[in-house]
């Protein structure tokens, strides 16, 4: 099973994160799995590293088009599954209605088995304007009434790349927000962005005060070796009817890659 990994971050220039997601995901996937990293193409952020882009709703549009392109990519390529692993799920809708291969992402796998955890879960992530795409992707995956809320984690994306060396101050200031949104009803945590989940995974944070902390990176993978089983096992697929679903011809879509320039760019590794 071969498995396209997605990340929203460059990640050749993120050699600590990059090595610790190898490590990780050779602990978690089963030994037939081969996941194959990717990052956005270099220089997508050559004033601007990712976190100040997530929040503003054009720009991270604007981004979804890498996904969608490397999506197309995957499929042609042979790869079994195609793995949105950032916390937003950047253009899911549209690639599921674009490609014809599982599409798994970080987000919604996390919350879909958070449910089966425990009856609300919470999110910390890095950046507070998140909480409205977040509040907007709870509700489009029908999960409303399972929501605790999301909350800042109290640290940033380049602290944790410091933490990877010494992460005892991220995983304290980790625990104080978990603290916070379990008093708002969270009886399962949700480590936002994936470079906070893969530091805590690392250092065995599973649990505070009796309170799930998931680990997103390995649902996800397990989801997507789960919906590549399914397809093959039993012709699970997804559905191809109405506006949300069809797939276009592929040739018309790798035109208008072409027309807007996307086909100039390919995906980092």
């Amino acid at each position: 099973m071969k498995i396209w990994h997605q990340s929203f971050t460059v990640l050749s220039d993120l050699g600590p994160y990059q090595d610790a997601l190898k490590k990780h995901f050779a602990r978690v996937a089963r030994p037939d799995t081969q996941i194959d990293m990717h990052g956005m193409a270099p220089g997508t952020y050559s004033s601007n590293y990712p976190g100040s882009d997530i929040r503003h709703a054009a720009l991270f549009h604007l981004h979804g088009m890498q996904f969608m392109q490397a999506g197309v990519l995957a499929q042609e390529q042979g790869y079994d599954a195609y793995a949105i692993s950032t916390l937003p799920d950047p253009a899911l809708r549209e690639i599921r209605a674009l490609i014809d291969i599982p599409v798994v992402a970080y987000g919604e796998s996390a919350m879909l088995t958070a449910c089966m955890l425990g009856r609300k879960f919470g999110i910390l992530c890095f950046i507070e304007d998140f909480n409205e795409l977040l509040d907007q992707n709870v509700e489009s995956y029908g999960l409303k009434s399972r929501y605790a809320g999301a909350a800042p984690v109290g640290f940033t994306f380049n602290d944790v790349l410091k933490g990877f060396e010494d992460p005892t101050e991220m995983i304290e200031k980790f625990k104080t927000a978990a603290r916070r949104l379990i008093a708002q009803g969270a009886d399962v945590i949700i480590p936002g962005e994936a470079p906070m989940n893969v530091l805590l995974a690392r250092n065995g944070v599973t649990e505070v005060d009796g309170v799930t902390v998931m680990d997103s990176l390995g649902t996800w993978i397990k989801q997507a070796e789960m919906m590549v089983e399914l397809r093959h096992a039993c012709g699970t697929k997804t559905s191809r009817k109405g506006f949300y679903h069809r797939l276009p011809e592929l040739a018309r879509a790798k035109e208008m890659f072409a027309f807007y320039g996307l086909d100039k760019r390919q995906p980092g590794v």
